[in-house]
C-alpha cells in the first residue's frame, strides 16, 4: 500500500440529485479523500461527469452492463481498482452528516486486527416514524467492537454490517479473499462474518455519520428480507446456528413499548404488519429451493439476480 488515504467506491444505477451532494460533501472532508470510483450500471442515460467534477475533480467512472452487476462483484471490481490502504464503500442515496465522516471512520480502525468499521445512519427528514425507530434500534448512539466472542452474546447482530458506509482495510479484504463475487444480497454481512470467524473485529462506529433511509412498504419489506433469507440460506457455512429470529423479537417488543409510552398506539399496528411482512418474508427466503422458479422471481427484491 502506497499510502494512507481514502478510496470511495460507489455503485450507481439511475442516479438522482444526492449523489452530486454525496460527492461534494465528501470533498468538504476533513480528513481528504482519494480517488472515487462510480461503479455505473448503465440504464440508457450517460453519467456526466462534468457535473461530478465541479464538485469534487478526482473521479473515476467504470461503466457495468446490467447483466455483470452483483452486489458482491462490483464492489470487489471497485476495491480492486484502488491502490489505497482503505477503501471506503458507500450507496448513492447515503451523504455525510458532517465533515467528520471520514476521521471518525479512521478512529475507530485504529486497532490493526480491525477489518472494518461501518458508520451509523440517521434518518432523512422525510422519514415515517416506523423508519426512524429502527434506524435508532439498528445504530443506535453508542459505538460497538464486535469479535468471536461475541457470538454467544449477540447472535446475528455479530455480523451486522452495512454498505450504505463501511471503511474496509484493503490488506486484510485481499487476504480474505474479498466479498463473494456472486451474490443477491448481503455482501458485507458475509465478509463480516467471514473476518469475525477468523479471528478478526467488526467495528460500529456511532460517531461516523451518514444520513440514510427508505420508506419502505410492506411488500418491499417482504421482498428485502426474502433476499437476505436466500443469501444465508445459500452459506449455512456462515449462518447455521447463529439465531436471528431473537433479534426481530427485540425489536418488535421494544417498539411496542416505545411507541406506546410517546402516545403513538397506531404505530404499534404498522411495527406488527411491518414485522410480519418481513418475518413472512424471511421465512420464504430460507424456504426458496421449494419454490417455483416464477414465484422466487416475484418474491425478489433482485429478479434480475434469478435470470442470469
Amino acid at each position: 500500500m502506497k499510502d494512507t488515504r481514502i478510496d470511495i467506491v460507489i455503485p450507481v444505477y439511475k442516479p438522482g440529485a444526492e449523489l452530486k451532494e454525496l460527492i461534494r460533501r465528501l470533498g468538504l472532508q476533513k480528513l481528504e479523500i482519494g480517488t472515487v470510483y462510480l461503479m455505473h450500471t448503465k440504464d440508457g442515460n450517460n453519467l456526466k461527469q462534468s457535473e461530478l467534477t465541479s464538485v469534487y475533480d478526482n473521479i473515476i467512472i467504470e461503466e457495468i452492463d446490467s447483466d455483470e452487476f452483483d452486489h458482491g462483484g462490483t464492489r470487489d471490481k471497485g476495491i480492486g481498482m484502488s491502490d489505497s490502504e482503505y477503501v471506503l464503500l458507500m450507496t448513492q442515496d447515503a451523504v455525510p452528516a458532517d465533515r467528520d465522516l471520514t476521521v471518525r471512520l479512521m478512529e475507530a480502525m485504529s486497532d490493526p486486527d480491525t477489518a472494518v468499521a461501518y458508520a451509523r445512519q440517521l434518518p432523512k427528514k422525510d422519514c415515517n416514524l416506523l423508519e426512524r425507530y429502527i434506524r435508532a434500534f439498528n445504530y443506535p448512539a453508542k459505538s460497538m467492537v464486535k469479535q468471536k466472542e461475541d457470538l454467544g452474546r449477540l447472535g446475528i447482530k455479530s455480523y451486522f454490517c452495512s454498505d450504505v458506509c463501511a471503511l474496509y482495510r484493503k490488506e486484510l479484504y485481499v487476504r480474505q479473499g474479498g466479498f463473494e463475487k456472486r451474490t443477491i444480497f448481503n455482501e458485507d454481512m458475509l465478509y463480516a462474518a467471514k473476518s469475525i470467524q477468523n479471528g478478526y473485529k467488526i467495528v460500529y462506529a456511532a460517531d461516523a455519520k451518514v444520513i440514510h433511509s427508505h420508506n419502505y412498504t410492506n411488500l418491499q419489506q417482504f421482498r428485502r428480507n426474502f433476499d437476505l433469507a436466500v443469501s444465508q440460506a445459500q452459506h449455512p457455512e456462515v449462518f447455521d446456528g447463529v439465531k436471528s429470529e431473537k433479534e426481530g423479537i427485540r425489536m418488535l417488543k421494544n417498539g411496542a413499548i416505545h411507541f406506546i409510552r410517546n402516545r403513538h398506539p397506531m404505530m404499534v399496528v404498522r411495527l406488527i404488519t411491518s414485522s410480519a411482512a418481513k418475518y413472512l418474508g424471511y421465512l420464504a427466503g430460507k424456504h426458496y429451493k421449494a419454490l417455483p422458479a416464477k414465484i422466487v422471481e416475484k418474491c425478489s427484491m433482485s429478479p434480475g439476480y434469478w435470470r442470469l
